[in-house]
């Protein structure tokens, strides 16, 4: 087999370690997620994609090892298994990708139909109301679709805002259940309602999500070109010595060693 060339290998190296990097970075995320939702009466719902996540964070770790084990060692078959191994990873992410873009209509049809639902509130179930008023407590809004007044009278305390400069709050209106005067100034209350801000908030991690499949692909059909390039390398024939003619060379050079045997 043939030297790798010492750039190349060196290029692979930082890849594989960024790989590796980025591999450590994803699991301990994982990890975290679950020890923070493991006590959330959702997580029956959320724990299939906590396991996609585990297994897809360990091999992204575990393969670049692999593949920086057999760039430093110069072992074929090592590469060919990381080569293999990164090209399905990169399909699968490629993937997911294409199917979250092509599903997204969907999911905001889905959406749209739940919180739409809700209307008009004084009508909406106990259920429903908790999820809004979670919603508005994380988000920062009042209401679904058109602010506070979806509440009419009986405006949730989950609108209330503690932020009296901010351009989101308003003061709650004088015919509402949590208008009062504490040293003459008003309640305040979110201004804005719920939906809209669920909807961009939707879209923005959409894009991030593909924003992100893309460069790790993008990442990854790197690493694969630079271990094809080392197979490649790895499978020519060392240079053989070459033996080049010099006119230069003289007979006499070369000494008798032995006296042919006289005739007896």
């Amino acid at each position: 087999m043939a030297k790798v060339n010492i750039w190349l290998k060196r290029s692979f190296i930082i890849v594989a370690s960024l790989m590796t990097i980025i591999g450590a970075l994803m699991l301990a995320g994982t990890l975290f997620s679950h020890g923070h939702y493991h006590r959330d009466d959702e997580i029956e719902d959320m724990i299939v994609g906590i396991n996609a996540m585990y297994v897809l964070s360990i091999t992204i770790l575990v393969l670049p090892i692999i593949g920086l084990f057999g760039a430093c060692k110069e072992k074929r078959w090592v590469l060919i298994v990381f080569t293999v191994g990164m090209i399905l990873c990169s399909l699968f992410v490629l993937y997911m990708a294409i199917h979250m873009l092509i599903i997204q209509p969907m999911l905001v049809k889905i959406m749209s139909k739940f919180y739409l639902s809700m209307q008009p509130i004084s009508n909406a179930s106990e259920s429903d109301l908790k999820v809004l008023r979670e919603t508005q407590i994380e988000l920062e809004c009042c209401g679904v679709e058109e602010g506070y007044m979806e509440w009419g009278y009986n405006i949730s305390e989950s609108c209330l805002c503690n932020d009296y400069v901010s351009a989101r709050c308003i003061a709650a209106p004088r015919n509402s259940s949590l208008f009062q005067l504490t040293n003459h100034t008003p309640v305040m209350i979110f201004q804005e309602p719920c939906f809209p801000i669920i909807l961009s908030h939707f879209y923005l991690g959409v894009n991030l999500l593909v924003g992100i499949s893309m460069g790790l692909t993008s990442l990854w059909t790197l690493s694969c070109a630079l271990s094809i390039a080392i197979l490649c390398q790895l499978r020519e024939k060392k240079d053989t010595l070459v033996v080049a003619y010099s006119r230069e060379a003289k007979t006499g050079n070369y000494a008798v060693l032995a006296e042919p045997a006289e005739l007896t």
